[in-house]
């Protein structure tokens, strides 16, 4: 659990101080991914913010160790309320009314799944170690070529002319399904950290997908976020892959890894209402920031009509 909210208070801290860096530097575009990493990695508030995500990703390891992976998600989700109260103290950013009790919905939502949980002496819910390769290859392919086709999807449409500045909606489900392939490979490290010897750790670690995908993911997840993250607000965009990553995650993770659902009726519908509440907030949600209010226009002064 401490794990759990360190690496919170990490990622959102980490988010918050990117985006500040990325408000302060010219537009970056994953078209041009070489001028945007000289960019940011010239940013000393920038790398601070990695690194922040860097040791949230060293006590998420540790999480998953221990939990399962819907208990995990579960809490990881609750750090969205500090990313909230972050983005408004250090970015100035406002959510609307419908937005926050989008956010208090998706709050709600999660906390069944985590009721859905069951601890105890006789032994709780199964934490899952290990997945076949080949169904973690299944899943996990073309779940990254759907992030990356719905992520230039919304590039094209916010470059057409006469249209509302994007949210970040389409962002967020992108790099969130990014995102959830690498929690997948992070589950899938972590079950390798208890192996006897370093030297077979590392071995079964190469010959496993899971260093891989966390490549693949690491790069383009950067790439795409960074680009994402400066165009949209914080307050939104990094809730919404938050949302989409912890969805992924419980639900491909928990079948991939054999960790198996509940079997108490009122346990299962909870975990399968709160998913299926998660997944409609995100579809609600506003795709576009609303008109900026037009500045009003001085009275016309009524000219005095003389006589001819």
């Amino acid at each position: 659990m401490a794990a759990a909210l360190l690496a919170n208070t990490l990622y959102s801290l980490g988010f918050v101080l990117e985006k500040r860096a990325l408000t302060a530097l010219p537009e970056v575009t994953v078209r041009r991914p070489a001028r945007l990493l000289r960019l940011v990695l010239g940013s000393p508030l920038w790398i601070g913010g990695s690194l922040a995500l860097a040791a949230g990703f060293g006590a998420q390891l540790v999480v998953y160790r221990t939990l399962p992976i819907a208990a995990a998600q579960g809490i990881f989700v609750s750090g969205l309320v500090l990313l909230v109260l972050l983005s408004a103290r250090l970015l100035g950013e406002r959510t609307s009314g419908r937005e926050r009790y989008a956010l208090g919905a998706i709050l709600a939502a999660l906390l069944m799944v985590v009721l859905s949980l069951r601890e105890g002496p006789d032994g709780g819910d199964t934490v899952g170690r290990a997945a076949p390769y080949p169904l973690i290859l299944l899943v996990c392919v073309p779940s990254l070529a759907m992030g990356v086709w719905l992520y230039n999807s919304a590039e094209r449409r916010a470059r057409h002319r006469h249209r509302l500045p994007t949210t970040g909606v389409e962002y967020g489900v992108a790099v969130g399904l990014l995102y959830g392939v690498s929690s997948l490979a992070i589950k899938g490290v972590s079950g390798y950290l208890t192996a006897s010897g370093i030297g077979e750790a590392l071995l079964g670690l190469l010959r496993s997908p899971y260093p891989y995908l966390l490549l693949f993911t690491g790069a383009f997840g950067l790439v795409m976020s960074q680009a994402a993250l400066q165009r949209c607000r914080a307050s939104l965009i990094v809730p919404v892959c938050t949302t989409v990553t912890s969805l992924y995650t419980a639900v491909i993770g928990t079948l991939s890894f054999g960790e198996t659902l509940p079997e108490d009726p009122l346990r299962l519908a909870l975990r399968v209402v709160g998913t299926a509440l998660a997944v409609t907030v995100l579809l609600s949600m506003p795709r576009h920031e609303p008109p900026a209010p037009r500045p009003a226009q001085p009275p016309v002064e009524a000219k005095e009509l003389t006589p001819p």
